[in-house]
Parts: structure tokens; sequence; C-alpha cells
């Protein structure tokens, strides 16, 4: 798909006005804002993970614990 020359300029000066109008303010507000989001999303991600890591081990916690228990039994009804 090929571009004319007024496409490209069009584009260009859009890109251009953008630019012009963002001053250092807005620039930084724009970087704390993005920072904010990526770190809520990054907290959010490691957070499911965290709470899944926690289940698995609560789960085999509690299936030591089961085996334990059983082995005990087994040992007191043998004795």
């Amino acid at each position: 798909m090929k571009r004319h020359i007024f496409e490209i300029s069009s584009i260009l000066g859009a890109i251009t006005a953008v630019g012009s109008a963002m001053t250092l303010e807005r620039v930084g507000m724009a970087f704390g804002i993005l920072t904010g989001l990526t770190t809520c999303i990054l907290n959010v991600f490691y957070m499911l993970r965290k709470d899944a890591r926690e289940q698995r081990q609560a789960e085999l916690a509690m299936r030591e614990t089961e085996a334990r228990l059983a082995a005990l039994k087994g040992k007191e009804s043998n004795g």
C-alpha cells in the first residue's frame, strides 16, 4: 500500500502538533500515570501468583498432615 506525499506530510504534521502541545509538565504527568498503571497491573499479577503458590503450599501441608496422622493411627493399631 503506497502512501502519497500528502498523506505522509499530514501524518507527520499531526505527530508534530501533538508533540508540540506536550509541555514538560504534561509529559511528567503522563509518565506518572503510565508508571502507576504499570505498577498496579504488575502488583495484581504478582498477588495472583502469590495466592496460587500459597494455596498449593497449604494443600501440600494438609496432605502431609493427613499422611502423618494415618501413619500414627497405623502404628497405634499395630502396637
